[in-house]
Order: C-alpha cells, then sequence, then structure tokens
C-alpha cells in the first residue's frame, strides 16, 4: 500500500490551490502499542479487522445515553491510509448556543468548496460578539476527521461547537468572568473549538483529536449531564487539563 509518507515523498504536498487536500499526517507510522496488538499484515487490513478483536462500537445503541470506551488502539487516526483522506469531506455540526444545525459538503477532488466553507466560517463564529472570520482549513480538517473516524464504528454524531472565533472582547469578558480561556487564545485567531460528541466521553475524544497530531488538545471535565469538552488547535502540539 502507497502511505502519507511515500507520497510526501515524491512531492505529493499541499498546494496553493488545494491547500487542504492532504492533511499533515504521519499515516505511515503508528504507535508501537496499536501495530503489537494488531496482526502481521499492512497498516489498512488491521484497521478493517480491528472489530474483529474487540466489540465495535456499532454494537452500542445510538439512543443509549451511556459514555462509550472503546479501546484507545483502535481510535487512533494515525492508522488511516490515504483512501480516507481523498474521499469527499461533509461536516455535520451543531451550536448549542444558537440552536444551529449544519450538514455541508465542503472538501471535493482535492478542492474546497467555498460557499459551504464560508457556511462552516459563520457557524463557527462568535455568536456572543456577533462576528464571523476564517477559520484555519486544518481545524476544519480536524473536525471533520474526528467524525468521520468515529462513524466507522458506528458512531453516526454531529461535533458540537461550544466555541469557535471568539473577538478579542468576547474572550476578555470570558477571563473576567473567570471561564477557562488564554489571555492569546488561537480562538481569537480562528483556530480553535471547543468541542464535543455526544456518547463519547471527552478522555477517548481527547485522545483521537491528539492522535491527527495537528495541533493542541484540552482536556476540560465537568460533571455535567453533558459532560466536559475538549479543546482543539492548529498551535504547538500540546496537552493541558482545564
Amino acid at each position: 500500500m502507497v502511505t502519507r509518507r511515500d507520497i510526501l515523498q515524491t512531492g505529493f504536498g499541499l498546494t496553493a490551490a488545494s491547500f487542504i487536500g492532504v492533511p499533515l499526517l504521519g499515516c505511515a507510522s503508528a504507535p508501537a502499542k496499536a501495530v503489537a496488538k494488531a496482526k502481521p499484515a499492512a497498516v489498512r487490513p488491521a484497521v478493517q479487522t480491528a472489530s474483529a478483536v474487540a466489540p465495535a462500537p456499532a454494537q452500542v445503541q445510538p439512543a443509549l445515553q451511556t459514555e462509550l470506551e472503546p479501546p484507545p488502539d483502535i481510535f487512533d487516526a494515525q492508522l488511516l491510509d490515504m483512501e480516507f483522506w481523498l474521499k469527499p469531506r461533509t461536516l455535520t455540526v451543531t451550536r448549542p448556543a444558537s440552536g444551529e444545525k449544519a450538514r455541508l459538503l465542503y472538501w471535493k477532488d482535492g478542492e474546497v468548496i467555498d460557499a459551504a466553507y464560508q457556511e462552516l466560517c459563520h457557524l463557527l463564529r462568535d455568536v456572543n460578539g456577533k462576528q464571523t472570520a476564517p477559520i484555519d482549513p486544518k481545524l476544519l480538517e480536524t473536525l471533520w476527521g474526528t467524525q468521520a473516524f468515529v462513524a466507522r464504528y458506528g458512531i453516526e454524531s454531529p461535533v458540537e461547537i461550544l466555541s469557535g472565533y471568539r473577538t478579542p472582547d468576547s474572550n476578555k469578558r470570558l477571563i473576567e468572568q473567570g471561564v477557562p480561556a488564554a489571555r492569546q487564545s488561537l480562538h481569537i485567531q480562528g483556530k480553535a473549538a471547543d468541542i464535543r460528541i455526544p456518547n463519547l466521553n471527552a478522555e477517548v475524544l481527547g485522545g483521537l483529536v491528539r492522535s491527527f497530531r495537528q495541533g493542541g488538545v484540552g482536556y476540560y471535565y465537568r460533571n455535567t449531564p453533558q459532560g466536559g469538552w475538549i479543546h482543539a488547535d492548529t498551535g504547538l502540539k500540546r496537552t493541558w487539563k482545564g
């Protein structure tokens, strides 16, 4: 199988015309723990047969409100091959703060669909400050990749956007209210989002987002009916708990 590393070495990389056509992921190198548990075969067959090794989340009824805790080595984006990243990208999101919902095909055949991209930027706008800004395509890539990955295991849920872009004033007000927010937050640059996926606990969701290696991941655990959330950004690769 041709891996992402093989393609990169032959000069496939990102171009200005298709700036999110191929993710910045090391798909050729799965973590040692995942490889050790897999059968001695290529990466792609190992992913396809993972359900034979451990119960797949698809066996859980969607109506249940229990959190899913699949084996961490299965929920690892580094096990994906290029075929996953070359298919059309449809992102389903909800904004609890505004009640908005959308399902948008925003990337196909190596190109961003501008109208859908603009609508996603609007959905990830500062709801409080009522301002929209360009969202980093790498962030959308992580959101879509996360959703598409768990869908392979029967979890057909939208990505809940708790916070996307923030104006500097909105970010300052959050700090003054005691809400966890960095003074130089990447939310201000359109490079961060606070997200949830229903029925998927924060530990598993955060681990999956982290495995995309696109930036920082913050774990925010809360004892509420909705649970906590995960902060995902496209800045420095780091993790923290808030």
